[in-house]
């Protein structure tokens, strides 16, 4: 079984930051990609940024310059340092994960939604 936990959400005013943290546990061997999604009310879901296993990222245009992603292997655990933050950012944030299971398998999983509120 395997587990993803979110943290770090809240209300925060327009040009504060916050600090989103994801961690995946259980039966997981290796973990590959990882990135946040984000989801506002009446919208898709998009992606907001990701980062690989070697460390690489990609960000949204909209977060670029503001947004950081990063990871720690050896916890595997993910974050999103948000800086600047606007009112458009408010939304559901979601954590993904690709991973390889102890039996080989590759699969995705995602955590249950961090709100981040930005008021202006």
């Amino acid at each position: 079984q395997v587990h993803v936990a979110e943290s770090g959400g809240g209300l925060v005013q327009a040009g504060g930051s916050l600090r989103l943290s994801c961690t995946a546990s259980g039966n997981i061997f290796s973990v590959n990609d990882m990135a946040w999604y984000r989801q506002a009310p009446g919208k898709q879901r998009d992606m907001v940024a990701t980062v690989t296993t070697g460390g690489r990222s990609i960000y949204a245009e909209s977060v670029k310059g503001r947004f950081t992603i990063s990871r720690d292997n050896a916890k595997n655990t993910m974050y999103l340092q948000m800086n600047s933050l606007k009112p458009e950012d408010t939304a559901v944030y979601w954590c993904y994960v690709h991973f390889v299971n102890q039996y080989g398998d590759y699969l995705d999983y995602w955590g249950q939604g961090t709100q981040v509120n930005v008021s202006s």
